[in-house]
């Protein structure tokens, strides 16, 4: 008999019916002493009970200010402290976070600024080449509902937190009682390829019952410590790590503004962090650092590598050197809050390197003929679509868009090419998008990169179509060599892939390069790869 590329996650685990900020208060009931925040690089650090204080505080000076529930609050911000405050005061008071790219340009905050309708805005003073207050000041004209910068690091900070010191909480405890977990809470804007990105609204059930049951898969206790080196304007950083670790009574450790490998390690080392987070290309800097083996990791058990396949090879000293033996694979998109697969802890090499795990618990997922939209058999290829409590509201203000993702059986449609095995495991093994088709072959680029990473010459490597005049299309292997002074040729390429693969996967072209173009999540843009190198 035929079985059915569907899956769903059964649980003896019941959702949480909670908001934000009923959970934290639990949290800081049974565990209001424990470790709650640690930010490493100043030292500054808040137990339970006094991040719950100042949580309180700001979301009562946000109300003081005029923030009514449903308000859009935007955070333009690096990781700090104040990131994770402003997240759970805002939840706390019902806004809607509007997460924005520490690395968008003026054009790009104008545009989110504007589409959500921000009123109040955090920011940092400056990130990298930016600064951030000359920057609000170019797109404050064209976004009428900004009406209040708070700059991070300024006495604006300050002056707002003061504001809360004093102001009956009752106020706050009203609001509270008027909010929903069904209520939005979050807008992250997703990274487009072509044309504005989209603005995915997330409600408290979605992301915090998504963090929660990550931080479930992973084993969390109020023991774990967590090393967060990813971005808190994504998903990985504020559902994965933060509502993960919220939910649990676990501490989120803070090694640095931004990804910094070294500063990653010494936090680690420093905090005895029990979990680390980051894509795979994260693991790979941190393992090649000259002085690697100096440091002190015996304390990680477990940690989550998401945003791109991890090698086999990556993989391997992840858990032998730097003790991981416990880490977990997640596949998922923001507009699923994110995660919808997940290895488990258990799991052996092959399914952490050759899949993406499996259904999360209280989650549909199926592959699809992406045409008929019917249920392939286990072990064909297909679209991957998911359904469950974690699928988005929509896109904000955009019901044509929102329609255009999520059917009306309220399946979300993922885009991206799978294979669920008879396990019920899923491999990724592409973009609907990315598929290359040679002549008429379908070429599957993940398969090719999972071959060409054994090469010897080679560090990392992506494979993308081109155009070719005979076939359609022609494969070209974008390649990181492991020594620079020594890439591989193509010749080599062609070499080391013949009678092992099939003729038609062999690259036809090669390019070296130093790095990739990346998205927020950590993921390579093989548009741009396209771009600059199919004509």
């Amino acid at each position: 008999m035929v079985t059915l590329s569907y899956a769903h996650g059964v649980s003896g685990t019941a959702l949480l019916g909670d908001t934000i900020g009923a959970d934290l208060d639990r949290t800081v009931r049974a565990h209001g002493e424990r470790e709650a925040l640690v930010d490493h690089v100043s030292g500054r650090r808040w137990t339970y009970a006094q991040f719950a204080l100042d949580v309180a505080q700001l979301a009562a000076a946000l109300l003081g200010d005029g923030v009514a529930k449903g308000d859009r609050v935007g955070i333009w911000a690096v990781n700090c402290p104040e990131w994770v405050m402003v997240q759970y005061a805002t939840a706390r008071i019902g806004a809607v976070l509007v997460n924005i790219n520490p690395a968008y340009r003026v054009h790009e905050l104008g545009y989110v600024l504007k589409q959500a309708g921000v009123s109040v805005l955090f920011a940092s003073l400056s990130h990298k080449s930016s600064d951030y207050r000359a920057m609000v000041e170019q797109v404050r004209g064209d976004c009428p509902a900004l009406r209040r910068t708070v700059f991070i690091g300024d006495e604006g900070w300050d002056v707002l937190m003061a504001s809360g010191a004093g102001l009956d909480r009752g106020e706050l405890a009203a609001r509270e009682a008027e909010l929903s977990c069904d209520d939005a809470v979050n807008i992250q804007y997703t990274s487009g390829t072509t044309g504005f990105p989209k603005g995915a609204t997330l409600s408290h059930h979605n992301v915090l019952n998504n963090g929660y049951f990550v931080g479930e898969l992973l084993a969390y206790t109020p023991a774990d410590r967590i090393c967060v080196p990813v971005p808190f304007y994504h998903c990985f950083g504020m559902v994965m790590a933060n509502l993960a670790a919220t939910s649990h009574g676990a501490c989120i450790v803070i090694p640095a503004a931004s990804f910094d490998p070294e500063a990653t390690l010494r936090a680690v080392q420093a905090e005895r962090c029990t979990s680390l987070y980051g894509v795979p290309t994260m693991f790979i800097a941190e393992l090649n650092l000259p002085g690697f083996a100096a440091y002190d990791l015996s304390s990680l058990r477990t940690g989550i590598m998401a945003g791109s396949p991890c090698p086999a090879e990556v993989m391997k000293r992840v858990v032998a050197e730097m003790h991981m033996a416990e880490v977990s694979i997640c596949y998922g998109m923001t507009e699923t809050s994110p995660v919808s697969t997940q290895t488990r802890t258990d799991d052996d090499l092959e399914r952490r390197t050759g899949t993406v795990g499996r259904v999360m618990p209280h989650v549909e997922v199926k592959v699809v003929d992406p045409v008929s939209g019917v249920t392939v058999p286990r072990g064909e290829p297909g679209e991957l679509r998911t359904r469950g409590y974690s699928v988005m509201l929509g896109y904000w203000d955009d019901p044509e868009r929102s329609a255009e993702a999520i059917d009306a059986g309220r399946w979300m449609h993922t885009g991206d090419l799978a294979v669920m095995r008879e396990d019920g495991y899923v491999e990724i093994v592409g973009r609907i998008k990315d598929m290359i088709i040679r002549g008429g072959e379908n070429v599957y680029p993940r398969e090719i990169e999972e071959f060409l990473y054994g090469h010897p010459k080679i560090s990392d490597v992506q494979v993308v179509g081109v155009p070719d005049e005979r076939y359609g299309e022609e494969i070209l292997a974008c390649v990181i060599p492991r020594d620079p002074a020594d890439p591989p040729t193509l010749d080599e390429l062609a070499a080391y892939c013949r009678d092992r693969l099939a003729h038609y996967k062999i690259p036809r072209h090669l390019r070296i390069l130093s790095a990739f173009p990346m998205t927020v999540s950590g993921k390579v843009r093989k548009v741009e790869l396209r771009e600059a190198y199919g004509a």
